[in-house]
Order: C-alpha cells, then sequence, then structure tokens
C-alpha cells in the first residue's frame, strides 16, 4: 500500500471510531493496531489525521477515493468493523456509518456489520451457518479428532515447557492436582499450539475463524482436568484478560490475510509471508495453554497482572517455537481445508 491509501485507511478507521460522537479505549488502542501494522514503511502522522477528522477536514467520499483496490477497499472496511466493535458493540450509528462506507465501496448492501457476520464478509462465499457453527462450537468435544495427522515428536524429545508457567504457579497457594502429568498436558498444548500454527496458514480465510473456538476448548479441557467445568463466558472473560479476543485475533489473522494480497507475499513460506505474519495463532494458543494450566492448578486465584505477566512472557517463547516448528505446521497445513476445520471444530 502506498502512503496516500494507508492514510486513507487510517481515515476511516477513525470516521468510524467517531461516528457515534464517543470513543472509548478500546477503540483508540484498535486504531493504533491497525497503524502499526500498515504503516511500516510508510511515514504517517496519525495525530494530524485525527485533527482532520476532528474538525471535519475530512469527509468519506473524498477518503473512498483514494483507495482504487478491491483488495484494499476491502481491507479498510473490515479495518473499520474492527474499530467499530472494538468497545463489544456496534451502536447504531456505527452500523450507520459501516452501511454508508459498504455502499461508498460498492459492496452488497447485506454484507454484514457484526462481529459474527463481520466473520462472514471475511469468508467471502462461505455461508452464514458456516461462521455460526464456529461461533457455537461446543466446548466439550474432542480437542484433536482424526482429521488431522500430528507429526510426531524425533525419539527421546518432549514437548517444550516454559519456565515462565512453572514462575507463575508459585504463589504460595496449594495446588490442585489434574488428572493430565506434566508431560501429557504439556503434549495436549503443544498439540493445540500446532492445529492453529497451521490453520494460520490456509488461504481459506473461514478457516481462521476457529482458532478462538479450539482455544476456547483447550481452556475447557485444561480446567476440566482440574475439575473446573467452566462455562463460555467464564473462558471469554479468561481470554479477554489476557488480551485473547475475536477483534484482535480476526486483525492478526483474517487482517494479515488481507494485508498479504495488498502487501505482497505468498501463504506458505518465503520472506513475503512472513513480512505480515508473527505466527500468533502457534504463540497465542502456546501461551494460553500455559497460563490456563497455572491458573486452574492455582485454584483460579492467580491476580490479573500476574496472568498478564506470564502470558507475555510465554508469547516471547512460543514465537521463538514457531519458528522451530514451522517446517512441521506447513506440513500439516498442505493436509487441511475448510471441510476438514469445520469437522474439527464441530468434535467430529
Amino acid at each position: 500500500m502506498n502512503q496516500e491509501e494507508v492514510r486513507a485507511t487510517l481515515s476511516i478507521c477513525l470516521l468510524a471510531a467517531y461516528a457515534d460522537n464517543e470513543k472509548h479505549d478500546h477503540e483508540r488502542e484498535q486504531i493504533r493496531q491497525v497503524a502499526e501494522t500498515l504503516s511500516r514503511d510508510a511515514q504517517v502522522n496519525l495525530p494530524g489525521l485525527y485533527q482532520d477528522v476532528l474538525l471535519k477536514r475530512v469527509q468519506l467520499d473524498d477518503v473512498v477515493k483514494q483507495l482504487g483496490t478491491a483488495e484494499s477497499r476491502q481491507l479498510a472496511y473490515e479495518m473499520a468493523v474492527c474499530v467499530c466493535e472494538a468497545d463489544g458493540q456496534t451502536s447504531d450509528k456505527e452500523q450507520a456509518f459501516l452501511a454508508q462506507l459498504k455502499s461508498a465501496f460498492g459492496m452488497p448492501s447485506n454484507a454484514a456489520t457484526t462481529t459474527t457476520a463481520a466473520a462472514t464478509a471475511i469468508a467471502g462465499t462461505a455461508h452464514e451457518a458456516s461462521v455460526q457453527a464456529m461461533a457455537d462450537a461446543p466446548l466439550n468435544a474432542p480437542l484433536d479428532p482424526v482429521v488431522i495427522d500430528m507429526p510426531a515428536l524425533p525419539a527421546g524429545e518432549s514437548a517444550p515447557h516454559p519456565d515462565a508457567a512453572d514462575a507463575l504457579g508459585q504463589t504460595g497457594t496449594t495446588r490442585k492436582q489434574s488428572t493430565l502429568s506434566t508431560e501429557d498436558m504439556d503434549a495436549k498444548i503443544h498439540k493445540a499450539a500446532m492445529v492453529n500454527g497451521a490453520i494460520e496458514l490456509l488461504p481459506e480465510n473461514l478457516s481462521t475463524l476457529a482458532i478462538i473456538p479450539l482455544q476456547m476448548r483447550l481452556v475447557y479441557q485444561i480446567g476440566q482436568s482440574y475439575g473446573y467445568e467452566a462455562d463460555r463466558g467464564h473462558i471469554k472473560d479468561l481470554l479477554a484478560t489476557l488480551g485473547v479476543g475475536l477483534t484482535s485475533q480476526y486483525l492478526e489473522q483474517a487482517g494479515r490475510k488481507l494485508l498479504g494480497r495488498v502487501l505482497g507475499g505468498g501463504i506458505f513460506g518465503g520472506v513475503g509471508k512472513q513480512a505480515v505474519s508473527s505466527g500468533m495463532s502457534f504463540a497465542s494458543t502456546y501461551a494460553l495453554g500455559h497460563v490456563a494450566n497455572q491458573y486452574y492448578a492455582a485454584g483460579r486465584t492467580l491476580n490479573t497482572q500476574m496472568l498478564k505477566d506470564a502470558y507475555e512472557r510465554i508469547m516471547q517463547e512460543g514465537r521463538t517455537l514457531q519458528s522451530q516448528y514451522a517446517p512441521q505446521m506447513q506440513d500439516m497445513a498442505r493436509n487441511l481445508n475448510t471441510a476438514k476445520i469445520m469437522d474439527m471444530v464441530r468434535g467430529r
């Protein structure tokens, strides 16, 4: 994307944020993420764009004209959806703005503006029923059905175990006992991270939406091994505490795929892909699993800051491991497709 297209996309995000005459911290953070992602190679004065929008020096129709390709327009629209949903809801005024934006871009009038519907738009030709199936995926279904072959670890090698996870558990509280051994728990978390890392590599955008349901299922099953039957709301709260959510995951994954088309780079490997991908799915699943393991082992008594700090430390290790296991995840991805992933999410 050139500088003009980056400025236009960020201007649309700001217009979306102020569509309801309010601006929440979550929206501000979402815009910051978009700006950091888009403006690597473009010098953009974000405070100046804020002033232009607030002083009404920017008009939507004029900005839209600066986005000449279908990919750049779709990316701008999806980023605007993310900003509107960053505070957990889309107001009537924000929905009206998104409808106006769709019309200006020449998009179908029935394109979605809610979180589930936005996922439908990302998926392109995917049916809304498939997206809803992702959202309603059962937590107690098997995490690793036979639709995917997991490469075996080399002889004598065990699944990685982060030291930061053990440090998190040293709180002086009496630790609960899991039905899984430490080795089996590490293997379970590692496999879930590998599966989600492979899913991230797929070209089908609908596949991306399976990542969070599978992460939620992992957390549920870890809690279950400690005697907790956590409901969906509790698990969502834990993910939100750690900064793992549908909007952020979408921005990192589905948004990354759109960026790949706009900025260049193929699906499998090469410098081009690495420029727009951080291996977020493997690392976030790896960190989430190990933090959840310690959280439930400590009887759910660990405070928010401890959880966040541990998650960030383990995420760093996960990013390193992602490079180590990238070839295996690429092999797994070649044997996956949307149909198999839908079966996995449904627990078949």
